[in-house]
Order: C-alpha cells, then sequence, then structure tokens
C-alpha cells in the first residue's frame, strides 16, 4: 500500500476525488516504478512520491516520480509530446539526437544543445540555445535582430563570462521527463499553467552525466546567444569556448531555470 504518495490539488481535480484516493490507498497504484525524471527505481512504500499528470490534446497520462525529484503536478504537453513519453515509458522510444524547433511567430528556427558547463569547479547542466537566423521583435518589419533583448525582457541577464552560475529566473522551467528534455517552459501572460517557449519535435535524449546533474541542481542554466554567435561544436570545450567567447562580446544571456516548473 503506498502511503507516501503525493497527490497534490492540482492532480486531484483532473483525476477526481476517487480517483486520487484510489491511488493513496494503493487500490490502483503500482508497487514499484521507475521515475519519469531521474528513470532510477522508487517505491512508494519506502520512499515519497509524486503523481505527474501529462495532459495532451486528447489523452492524459499519469506517471510517478521521486518526490525529491519532482513535485506533484499537471504538465501540459503536446499530443506528439505524450505519445513520445508514452513510448518512452514502454522502453520503445529510439535515442534521439537535436532536434531544432520552429519559434513562432518568427520565422528562424532554434537549435537547442546540452550540455554540461564548468563553473567553479561544479558541472552544471546547461541547455544553449541559438536561432539559425536573426529574430525580429513580434510585429517590427525591421531586420534588426531582437533575440537577446526579447529573453532579458523575459527576465533573462546578459553575462560577461561563466565564472558564476546564473541567477535563478522563476516562472520559467525546463521539463524532463522519462529522462528525456521535451520543453522549455515560462509563465503564461493569461495566467494558469505555464506555457511552452520551446518544445522538442520529439523528447530529446539527455546523457545520464547531464540527467544526474540536472537531478542534482534541480535546475538547468540556458545560455542563449543570437544567430551565429555559437555554431554547431562537436565537443563540450569548444562549445564552451564560444560560449566564452560569445559573453565576452556581449552576445550571451543566461538564468537557472528550475525543473519542470518547480
Amino acid at each position: 500500500m503506498p502511503r507516501m504518495l503525493d497527490v497534490s490539488d492540482e492532480v486531484r481535480a483532473e483525476i477526481g476525488d476517487e480517483e486520487a484516493d484510489r491511488l493513496l490507498t494503493g487500490e490502483s497504484a503500482q508497487g514499484g516504478y521507475d521515475c519519469t525524471s531521474c528513470r532510477t527505481p522508487g517505491d512508494p512504500e519506502q520512499e515519497r512520491t509524486s503523481t505527474v499528470l501529462f495532459i495532451g490534446d486528447e489523452t492524459a497520462v499519469l506517471a510517478f516520480a521521486h518526490a525529491t525529484c519532482l513535485p506533484s503536478q499537471v504538465v501540459q504537453v503536446t499530443e506528439d509530446q505524450l505519445r513520445g513519453a508514452v513510448r518512452s515509458i514502454s522502453g520503445d522510444a529510439a535515442a534521439q539526437q537535436q532536434h531544432p524547433q520552429q519559434a513562432a511567430p518568427e520565422q528562424a528556427v532554434l537549435g537547442v544543445t546540452s550540455g554540461l558547463v564548468l563553473i567553479s569547479g561544479e558541472l552544471h547542466p546547461a541547455l544553449v540555445v541559438e536561432p539559425t537566423a536573426p529574430v525580429a521583435r513580434p510585429g517590427s518589419l525591421g531586420p534588426g535582430d531582437d533575440f537577446l533583448p526579447l529573453l532579458v525582457e523575459q527576465g533573462f541577464q546578459q553575462v560577461a563570462d561563466l565564472s558564476a552560475a546564473p541567477h535563478v529566473l522563476h516562472g520559467w522551467s525546463v521539463l524532463l521527463a522519462v529522462g528525456q528534455l521535451h520543453a522549455v517552459l515560462q509563465p503564461n501572460p493569461n495566467g494558469g499553467r505555464p506555457v511552452a517557449w520551446w518544445q522538442a519535435h520529439q523528447p530529446l535524449q539527455v546523457t545520464e552525466g547531464w540527467r544526474t546533474a540536472a537531478n542534482k541542481h534541480q535546475q538547468v542554466l540556458m545560455l542563449a546567444a543570437p544567430a551565429g554567435s555559437i555554431g554547431r561544436q562537436p565537443r563540450e570545450d569548444l562549445l564552451r569556448d564560444a560560449l566564452d567567447k560569445a559573453a565576452a562580446n556581449g552576445r550571451l544571456v543566461a538564468a537557472a531555470l528550475p525543473l519542470a516548473g518547480t
């Protein structure tokens, strides 16, 4: 009987009191599980466990996570992402590489690369974001690149170097579920659940070291630079060199984003 199961009010509202009570009493909850965040085994009878409800356009999937990895919450995802998560849970998803995502309403494509960044002797998980072309301010007809100013207006800070971890930007978050990267979420301007600022076409595979660091810090660094600043770097040391150059040239903004909306 899972006596250490957390069912948030938000999850309860979606699944109903009857189903929530069945989960809490163990009538409809499995014994062991693989954490939807870190992918290591968990047992709700031995450790605090969170219920995480993924809601797509037409369907929903209830998953379990260590309470130390994720709080009990509802996560809005696309139907494609939900199908990808189900395949991952079933062990049928193939490893994915980097998948750029169309950035609306601009026509630039956002390239998102995961990597580990060494700061003050400690490895931090990072997402490096760079558009393939200049990003104009919505409604603007000019040829300018407003990618960094738009992010600064959202709370990101320009950094001159990577000698210290950037500040935490609350309201934004990184959705890491079933051991894969799904999206970068931002506050909903209309209130309510966060909305996707960037979404992977299919869940992105990250390294075990990256996932371990993310769960250790409970946050991911997002480093963003305008088009042409970073490029596709084959190794993390070359990526770091490109990031340092972009920072020194005033072309890098950063923030630490909590995991999954926490």
